[in-house]
């Protein structure tokens, strides 16, 4: 009976897994196919000839690799300074003792039942009040603080032992030293995750990019794609070759974090 079971739920995890994986294996399949056998009713699943030349075409047919530098900059840079902001003010919530510390953490948590278009136009008033359409600024700084990071680093120091930061401070540890040689170390897989989620949101941003920036030399990938498939809407090869390599980035980042993203789960607790 057991056995039963358990087969029955590795079955559908499989169909679960291979329904989730489907879209991305027909993207990828797609590719590497001739504009005619990309379009034949009823679709073939495999390509009867590859045509990895698609990848080069489409690479070739818009700035993609401005558009990856734009990106690459603005979700690096987005990532580092909200995981300094978000462990600076986690450490002040989670650590600290000062008097309203409840009432401006609740006021800070409200923030999270805002959707992001209510702040959108004021947002765009700012910057455009200090004149930054077209920069790096204003691709960077909206997206540099973060509720979401600053609960998850929260929690994980509220974790710590409160001995560590008695202990430091008979040892005459600053507070600053404490956060800088003890706290950060020991929520490393924490601050893995928070640059992880900082780094994907700023990457799949496409909202925002498309309202501060109306230069071509300051699009990011996904406002590029947005515009190539535009230009070339009926060549679904290099659409899908386009949405593969903007795509790829994502995997491969999410890979080499992988195993802090997973040590986070298992030894980061939620206490309250």
């Amino acid at each position: 009976m057991k056995t039963g079971l358990r087969a029955l739920g590795y079955l559908a995890l499989t169909v679960a897994v291979l329904a989730v994986a489907f879209p991305f294996l027909w993207m990828l399949d797609s590719s590497v196919k001739s504009q005619l056998e990309a379009t034949l009713f009823p679709p073939s699943v495999w390509p009867q000839q590859w045509h990895v030349e698609n990848y080069a075409a489409a690479w070739n047919a818009a700035p993609f690799g401005r558009y990856f530098l734009n990106s690459g900059i603005v979700s690096a840079l987005t990532a580092l300074i909200l995981t300094g902001t978000s462990a600076l003010a986690g450490y002040a919530f989670g650590t600290l003792r000062f008097r309203g510390r409840s009432t401006v953490f609740a006021l800070f948590l409200a923030s999270l039942f805002v959707p992001p278009e209510v702040t959108l136009i004021p947002n765009f008033l700012t910057i455009n009040f200090l004149r930054w359409q077209n920069t790096y600024a204003a691709l960077i700084l909206p997206n540099a603080v973060g509720m979401f990071s600053i609960l998850l680093l929260r929690q994980a120091f509220r974790g710590l032992p409160r001995e560590l930061a008695e202990a430091a401070s008979l040892d005459g540890c600053s507070r600053w030293s404490y956060l800088w040689r003890i706290g950060l170390p020991l929520v490393k897989p924490m601050l893995t995750v928070v640059a992880l989620l900082g780094f994907l949101r700023a990457w799949n941003d496409f909202l925002w990019p498309l309202v501060v920036t109306s230069d071509e030399s300051m699009r990011t990938v996904q406002v590029g794609l947005s515009v190539f498939v535009l230009d070339a809407s009926v060549q679904y090869p290099l659409l899908m070759a386009a949405a593969c390599f903007v795509v790829a980035p994502i995997l491969v980042f999410y890979l080499v974090a992988q195993r802090q993203f997973v040590t986070s789960l298992a030894t980061t607790g939620l206490k309250g």
